[in-house]
């Protein structure tokens, strides 16, 4: 398995779900007395006698399926969030270490608020402007994201880098991944927290809509071919920093005006598959069973990008023909 070892796995899986949900999610636990709990937004998912037993789909579970299955998850990402592993995320500790105020682990949250800081600001950002240029990224995008402060350069292990930034509904930085300008370096910030992904806003307030994509880079993408085409569409635009739903429960939470989701995953094996699991996520979900939810990877191409790039390619093709055309008439 990519990303994680057999051992890690098995650590994963040794993780007590009620002490989870007691650490961390402890708002969704109704006590019905006798030890028994049931779970407020799933109301078939009950604790008993030791262990969750899922009513719904006859069976028990345990905490990595309930990242995956109910939180939306990638499997590697469950498995590290247990494991306080890949990005300093602390350990789930168990039940007698959770606080009693809060029902949350002091020395967690600690750690988790002093871990996150974000690269250094580099003034110049020659570098970074020639690169998302190169990337077909129109400039009128590239200054809404500056002045937003959601993407700068940096340098980060030597490299000079992108820095996309995630906030929260009070605009304080929670999230930050680097994308090299000159390599294949791509790098969650240690502490992010992907609840937080990173979001292009929408042109204007009161937007019910949401676009999801899996990189930063296919979001501004899109953004730049509505510039170019002159689409008639005002919606946020979200990265998932991968394949997992995680930042996109989160976001819908923080956002419940939100009507409609159009996924926007690569056109590849990974990113139709799991297109297809969050749609059935979503529609599983009480909160968001009302969403439109549509499923639209890009034709022909893999992502967004390559997908700018294309219509970017062929228009400067149809350009020459013409000029060449009239240069033909003019001799």
């Amino acid at each position: 398995m990519p990303g994680v070892t057999k051992a890690q796995i098995a650590q994963a899986k040794k993780v007590d779900l009620l002490a989870y949900l007691q650490a961390y999610e402890p708002d969704v636990l109704i006590p019905n007395g006798n030890g028994i709990y049931r779970h407020r937004e799933h109301n078939s998912l009950v604790y008993f006698r030791s262990y969750w037993y899922w009513n719904s789909r006859g069976r028990s579970i345990n905490a990595l399926d309930y990242l995956i299955e109910i939180r939306g998850y990638g499997f590697v990402d469950a498995v590290n969030k247990l494991i306080g592993e890949s990005r300093n995320i602390p350990s789930v500790p168990p039940a007698s270490s959770v606080s009693a105020v809060g029902n949350r682990p002091v020395a967690a949250q600690k750690k988790t608020a002093k871990s996150f800081q974000l690269p250094w600001v580099k003034r110049c950002a020659t570098h970074m402007l020639s690169y998302l240029q190169r990337r077909g990224i129109h400039y009128d995008i590239v200054r809404r994201c500056l002045q937003y402060g959601i993407l700068y350069e940096s340098q980060y292990q030597g490299q000079p880098v992108c820095v996309f930034v995630g906030r929260d509904n009070t605009g304080k930085e929670r999230f930050a991944c680097v994308r090299s300008i000159s390599g294949n370096l791509k790098k969650d910030i240690s502490g992010s927290d992907k609840s937080f992904s990173f979001c292009y806003p929408p042109d204007q307030p009161g937007s019910r809509q949401l676009a999801v994509f899996e990189a930063p880079i296919d979001a501004l993408s899109h953004a730049t071919l509505q510039k170019l085409n002159g689409w008639k569409w005002n919606g946020y635009r979200l990265s998932l920093g991968g394949t997992s739903a995680v930042a996109l429960v989160s976001f819908l939470d923080r956002h419940p005006e939100i009507t409609r989701v159009a996924l926007y995953l690569d056109n590849d094996r990974a990113g139709l598959t799991n297109a297809h699991k969050i749609k059935a996520l979503l529609k599983a979900d009480s909160r968001f069973s009302k969403l439109k939810i549509s499923i639209n990877p890009p034709r022909q191409v893999k992502d967004y990008n390559e997908k700018l790039l294309d219509v970017i390619q062929k228009s400067h093709e149809k350009n020459l023909v013409c000029r060449q055309e009239k240069a033909a008439l003019s001799m």
